[in-house]
């Protein structure tokens, strides 16, 4: 009989991230691969995860496009004028006699056009003409500003190409590091940090190679300056830098991503790191405060020390702030995630910051529910995923939910969203009919809120969820199930599941290979379908 109980609890509709608890399960490991997918979203929205520098890091100097950009020029014209630069630039580096400096940035600001200016730049020739070891001789301390800076747009423009292009700059990696450090001046500082951004987008490997050489704390650092454009793209580099190092192991029969929090851990320890991210998120543009919000994303997905911090902070106040007043979908997406996070991962974002009654609490519901009616998708996935996790949390929180528009919203998403928002409406709207549970009882059911949803339709949407090919999904569908048979009054509960085919969705598990989905459909539809069912 415990087995039996076990299987028909419904942990998915607890807090969906116990950190702490001895359920360290799929809600903790669901924020997590939220983390790591986010990257892939960057990279394939207008948040690129490498960036092609077009425009100078120096206030006031020259633009890049004097002329054209050079779309129209033959690829072999573009190719054999970049060899040829190269070969120029090779000469110019022996060459020791009067002019030879200024002789050397004219060279490379030539060499930093070709690569600025065209839509498809020539980086393969330039790798090929052995530009990178040249280059590096360019980044030698003692040299002018100017020389510093055009080298380093030059590598930062070779990083954002191909992986096989960004993976030849890791001879430049010690010497682009190294000018991040006080010793240089903030634009060749800025644009070196820039191209380490670029590496670090690559992937895991070159992170940890630039983590191991000793870029998190320069970086840092930068983040804190008073010049926006340098705190910007540290800001950006940072978020590349943390945002995965991923192990895997076997968990549940499922293939679990497990990121690594180190490098997450050293960034908040940095002294000066939260206090900067406070004062940006405070005073700065969108732009910036934006690329920080991206930080907070990923030091809150990954690091526990870090989301405790932060939430005893000032920036759950400033990130509902910027909730409420933006319209940037920039913007949004990264506070709406990282206010997901932050309420999923410490209990006292619920106990202590989101008190029902108090404004902070008032405005993140008014914020979300701006999210859900809007027209972007990744919105109203977001927001939903923020609200599931307060409606998580205390029994006025969910009344609060329950009250408020948001709860028609969702029920609508239920039945005619795409899959993805469907499932974290789902989510919510579960959460919401389940009274927190004491000690390590069963979760009691708010019977008022089941029965109002139930006549609200709601009941298909989570039949639905059951015949999905996704698992978590389909067990939410069950878990949901089991809550209207046990808990609607006077035995209504088994007829209305009878009614929308949930027999027939249950069933699909009979012979299922996943033995815990197996187990809980057959226990269900032999507790409440059973030989007597029906006998009154």
């Amino acid at each position: 009989m415990a087995d039996e109980e076990a299987a028909l609890s419904p942990p998915l509709f607890h807090r969906r991230d116990p950190i702490k608890s001895s359920v360290h399960n799929t809600a903790a490991h669901r924020r997590r691969q939220q983390a790591i997918a986010v990257g892939k979203e960057r990279r394939e929205s207008l948040i690129r995860a490498k960036r092609l520098c077009r425009d100078s890091v120096i206030d006031g100097s020259e633009s890049p496009f004097e002329g054209d950009m050079i779309i129209d020029e033959e690829k072999e014209a573009l190719d054999s004028k970049t060899s040829q630069t190269v070969l120029e630039l090779k000469s110019a580096i022996a060459f020791q006699g009067k002019g030879a400096t200024q002789k050397k940035v004219e060279i490379l600001r030539v060499l930093r056009r070709l690569l600025s200016q065209s839509e498809v730049p020539p980086i393969e020739a330039v790798l090929q003409a052995g530009a990178v070891p040249l280059l590096v001789q360019c980044l030698s301390f003692g040299s002018s500003d100017e020389q510093l800076l055009e080298a380093a747009w030059c590598l930062t423009n070779i990083a954002a190409g191909e992986p096989e292009h960004t993976k030849s700059l890791l001879p430049s990696l010690p010497m682009l590091i190294a000018h991040l450090g006080e010793k240089s001046s903030t634009p060749v500082a800025e644009q070196c940090a820039w191209a380490v951004g670029n590496v670090a987008g690559e992937g895991e490997e070159l992170r940890n190679i630039l983590l191991a050489q000793g870029a998190l704390f320069p970086l840092a650092r930068l983040m804190m300056s008073n010049k926006g454009s340098t705190s910007r793209t540290s800001a950006w580099a940072l978020s590349n830098l943390i945002k995965s190092s991923v192990s895997s192991s076997s968990f549940f029969r499922f293939l679990v991503v497990r990121p690594d929090p180190k490098a997450a851990n050293e960034l908040i320890r940095v002294d000066g790191l939260l206090d900067a991210i406070v004062w940006h998120l405070k005073k700065a543009d969108d732009e910036l405060a934006t690329e920080v919000a991206w930080v907070i994303v990923y030091l809150s997905a990954l690091s526990e020390k870090a989301t405790s911090l932060l939430v005893k902070s000032d920036v759950v106040q400033l990130l509902v702030g910027r909730l409420v007043a933006s319209e940037s979908l920039q913007m949004l997406i990264p506070v709406l995630r990282s206010l997901g996070n932050l309420v999923a991962s410490d209990s006292y974002m619920i106990d202590v910051v989101l008190i029902v009654g108090h404004t902070i609490t008032d405005e993140l519901l008014s914020g979300l529910i701006k999210c859900l009616k809007s027209e972007h998708r990744v919105l109203k996935k977001e927001a939903s995923w923020v609200l599931s996790n307060i409606a998580a949390g205390s029994l006025e929180h969910k009344r609060l939910i329950y009250s408020s528009e948001a709860t028609p919203l969702l029920i609508n998403f239920l039945s005619s969203a795409p899959f993805d928002i469907r499932k974290e409406a789902a989510f919510t709207l579960g959460n919401l009919c389940v009274a927190p549970p004491k000690n390590n009882e069963q979760p009691g059911i708010i019977v008022v809120h089941l029965v109002s949803l139930i006549n609200s339709g709601c009941l298909p949407g989570f039949v639905n969820l059951i015949r999905s090919a996704d698992i978590e999904s389909a067990r939410l569908g069950l878990q949901f199930l089991e809550l209207v048979m046990r808990g609607l009054p006077n035995g209504e509960g088994p007829k209305l599941v009878e009614r929308e085919d949930g027999i027939e969705a249950m069933e699909r598990f009979q012979f299922h290979e996943n033995e815990e989905m197996r187990n809980m459909a057959n226990t269900l539809v032999d507790k409440y379908f059973g030989e007597e069912y029906g006998l009154e």
